[in-house]
């Protein structure tokens, strides 16, 4: 009787297995989907924050509230906000009452024999008139200041300098909403940077998956008209880039990404590809393990999107993206975590692979 039995759970087991592993294989009129559960990543080790980075990150929260000191008796010193009227000879060359950090590399660096257009008015007092020599870097955006010498004509109006304020418990309390005191503030900052380290961490992560599932799809074929439509919305988006930096579009092509029309296009196609094929796969997915995310789901994950995005309202962040885009985004989130969590994680050794599996 115990025979049988053991005889009957095995034969149980070997079914559920069976069961398990052709379930893993999903289709639809455009893709197969060969496997999805037990998908392999490598490993990706989660970093430590330090005192070091809790250091930085306050400094710098201090420098976003320094505030200016108005220079009299000295000449201008690396650091300086200095209030300038420059001029040259090309279009968009001059300017008059325009405040520059010197040492921001807010314009033009060391370049050939010319040393950078902020270095040469170190040195320089209020009142003074000058002219300084800068070369323009061979892959300047306007095609015409390439590798061109041009003469400013510099003229100093003021300086000032950033005095940042010290860490103290009277600033803490005036800039932080969460804390009183410096040793209470640094607990902050270092929570608050572990936070951050989580999150890139799991956007590491479901981006990994994402990539290991798309290795076991199949496309049958693409929905009619979607391929040319990904790509005509590629094109649009690099095309304002383009117009941002007031170039022609072939022009924008050749000198920020390093290729032809013809290859961009090529590009452009094979990314749509890519982008389709995910895009259905991940809502097969979510559609054979009911994933789809609810309302709530949604509007929850509207809010972390707008923050994690740096904005402090919903609404903001749906004036600057298509709500589809958004919703997607959130889709692939939910389904990437579900992947995940039968997911292989592979360890890279010297001479070695050995896998860990979550």
């Amino acid at each position: 009787m115990k025979k049988k039995l053991s005889v009957f759970i095995a034969s149980l087991m070997a079914f559920v297995l069976l069961v398990g592993c052709s379930n893993s294989k999903i289709s639809n009129n455009y893709i197969t989907i060969s496997k999805y559960k037990g998908l392999e990543i490598k490993e990706v080790k989660k970093t430590n924050v330090t005192n070091d980075d809790v250091d930085t990150q306050i400094q710098s929260n201090l420098s976003a509230t320094a505030t200016s000191e108005e220079v009299t008796d000295r000449a201008v010193e690396n650091g300086d906000i200095v209030n300038i009227d420059y001029s040259s000879d090309f279009e968009n060359g001059s300017d008059k009452g325009y405040n520059l950090e010197i040492g921001s590399n807010t314009f033009i660096g060391a370049n050939g024999d010319c040393k950078g257009f902020e270095e040469q008015i170190i040195g320089h007092k209020i009142g003074e008139t000058f002219d300084i020599k800068v070369q323009f870097p061979a892959n300047y955006q306007a095609a015409e200041l390439q590798n061109a010498v041009k003469t400013f004509s510099i003229k100093i109006n003021s300086i000032s300098k950033k005095v940042v304020p010290e860490l103290t418990d009277e600033w803490v309390a005036a800039n932080s909403k969460d804390s009183k005191t410096v040793k209470e503030y640094r607990k902050e900052v270092r929570k608050a940077l572990e936070k951050d380290k989580d999150s890139t961490l799991k956007s590491t992560l479901r981006s990994e998956i994402l990539v290991a599932l798309l290795k076991n799809v199949e496309v049958k074929k693409y929905p009619d008209g979607e391929v040319d439509k990904q790509v005509a919305s590629i094109t649009d988006y690099y095309k304002k880039y383009a117009e941002q930096y007031g170039i022609e579009f072939d022009d924008f092509l050749e000198q920020k990404l390093g290729m032809t029309e013809k290859e961009f296009a090529k590009e452009a196609k094979k990314t749509a590809k890519q982008t389709i094929k995910q895009n259905i796969a991940v809502q097969l997915i979510a559609d054979k393990k009911n994933l789809v995310p609810s309302d709530k789901e949604y509007e929850e994950g509207y809010k972390q999107l707008a923050k994690d995005q740096g904005y402090e309202r919903v609404d903001a962040l749906k004036k600057a993206a298509a709500e589809y885009t958004l919703k997607n985004i959130i889709l692939q989130q939910k389904v990437a975590d579900y992947l995940l969590k039968s997911c292989t994680k592979i360890k890279a050794t010297d001479s070695n692979t050995s896998s860990e599996t979550k």
